[in-house]
């Protein structure tokens, strides 16, 4: 089970697949963030603090991110698939196979078609 805290524009669908599967997901909107504009830094910054790692479709911003925040709880970066099933399974595939997520970077990429 790993701890996530899922950007705004997340599909909603795949998080709730994903807590399927037993991860413990926490969505911006469930946080009470949403629609405020936050800077990714700080999304970031509240996933980690609240032992989490950041699901995202916002790829470029979060690379950026990782090689210049030397502590993070994780950064768990996806390309959009429009199959909500087969994107939870390839997340759930991804980090279920790492020990920690701590400071990594874990990339989810949407099969050849």
């Amino acid at each position: 089970m790993v701890r996530i805290y899922a950007d705004e524009q997340f599909p909603k669908r795949v998080v709730e697949l994903l807590r399927t599967f037993g991860h413990d997901v926490l969505t911006v909107q469930e946080a009470g963030l949403a629609n405020q504009k936050i800077p990714d830094l700080e999304v970031l910054a509240f996933a980690t603090q609240n032992e989490r790692a950041v699901l995202t479709l916002n790829r470029v911003d979060f690379f950026r991110l990782h090689r210049t925040v030397s502590n993070h709880g994780g950064i768990i970066a996806c390309k959009d698939d429009f199959d909500r099933e087969r994107m939870a399974n390839r997340i759930n595939d991804a980090i279920s196979a790492q020990e920690t997520l701590t400071d990594q970077l874990i990339r989810v990429k949407r099969p050849q078609q």
